[in-house]
């Protein structure tokens, strides 16, 4: 499972490596161009039934489960309290459809990647289950067309019936949701239309919405959960948004500030939930030393050890989390506008795993 680690493989050479020299001599219209598609959506019917075994991802019974995988030193619990319904980043980068076909092999294979690199840091609480999705296209992101709001809707009704059949699967063991980027994206959608209000609100431990903006006034309200307060707390929500300095935040914040939260609200110029993955505390500020290891590449890129120490985090401005220290080189990996974002776990990883055992320790049924 750990021999092919390679999570920087071709979603990382598209996006850290063509994208930023795209993006720095001709700006994010040529980005929009080389990845939003041409053709119409095309209506999916619903998903098969999240009963059968290969329309996921990660569960507790898959052979070779990569949500399984852990670096040295840390393990797997056998028999975890929790049950984990992660919902993995954006894989496909095809331009040619708006949505991922389910056995869509390179998409598939990165979405696996990123479960070792992501959902692993939750192993130690909870039973992973990550479903495959129809997810949005990469180039969904980069424009306001109609189209691409029809794809993400397409993708979100995957997640949905997943949760569903989750659900069911889960029986009455405590819930911990995680996600990044798109699949945070639909974690927000179902807090709203799922849980908040309902029964299965007081069974969450904490909701993982990495890599996606969350607004406080604009989205907060409608979600069902409060943003968490203090590092021991349960029943909360959990955001950042990860930028080196000198950062540019600008692709993510026009379109964000060209929106409407849940509430009905705009969110332009609103604050972003910013939680310190080192602390667990809102708008916090915390040296490399609080850092209990980032989950670093090796050198071949075959597999990833833990370092401890090596990167600081502060929630800056609107609600962004800006890391200093000694990050590791990651080269052109990193995005337009010094953005670390495919990096918003990895850097925290070994926090991110103590924080997840803390809040399931201060959870009460």
């Amino acid at each position: 499972m750990a021999r092919k680690f390679l999570y920087v493989v071709v979603f990382l050479i598209v996006l850290g490596i063509a994208a930023t020299f795209a993006y720095r001599f001709w700006g994010a219209q040529l980005l929009r161009q080389a990845m939003v598609p041409s053709a119409d959506v095309v209506a999916l019917a619903p998903p098969g039934s999240y009963a059968n075994a290969d329309m996921w991802l990660a569960r507790p019974d898959k052979p070779g489960n990569p949500a399984l995988w852990t670096p040295e030193g840390c393990q797997a619990a056998a028999d975890p309290k929790a049950a984990v319904f992660f919902v993995h980043p954006t894989s496909f980068l095809d331009r040619s459809a708006w949505n991922a076909p389910l056995d869509n092999a390179d998409a598939n294979g990165r979405a696996e990647l990123f479960l070792r690199g992501q959902a692993s840091a939750f192993n130690s609480v909870g039973h992973v289950w990550a479903p495959r999705y129809r997810q949005a296209t990469f180039g969904a992101f980069l424009t306001s067309q109609k189209q691409a709001e029809q794809a993400l809707d397409f993708a979100y009704r995957d997640v949905s019936a997943a949760f569903d059949e989750f659900l069911k699967e889960a029986g009455d063991r405590p819930i911990v949701l995680a996600g990044h980027s798109q699949g945070a994206l639909h974690l927000s959608r179902l807090l709203v239309d799922r849980i908040a209000g309902k029964p299965v609100a007081k069974r969450i431990v904490a909701a993982y919405l990495v890599g996606w903006p969350v607004s406080i006034t604009a989205d907060l309200p409608r979600m069902g959960l409060p943003a968490c307060s203090a590092a021991d707390e349960a029943g909360c929500i959990l955001s950042w948004q990860s930028f080196g300095e000198p950062a540019d935040p600008s692709l993510i914040l026009d379109t964000f500030d060209a929106s409407n939260g849940f509430t009905g609200l705009p969110r332009a110029r609103t604050l972003m939930v910013c939680t310190n993955p080192l602390t667990g505390k809102p708008n916090d500020d915390a040296p490399p030393e609080a850092n209990l290891g980032a989950l670093i590449q090796d050198k071949d890129l075959r597999n990833a050890h833990i370092e401890r120490g090596r990167v600081s985090a502060r929630c800056d401005g609107r609600g962004l989390l800006m890391i200093g220290g000694n990050p590791p080189d990651l080269g052109p990996y990193v995005l337009p506008g010094n953005n670390y974002h495919v990096f918003d776990y990895s850097l925290f990883w070994a926090n991110v795993r103590a924080d997840a055992e803390r809040r399931l320790a201060a959870f009460k049924p």
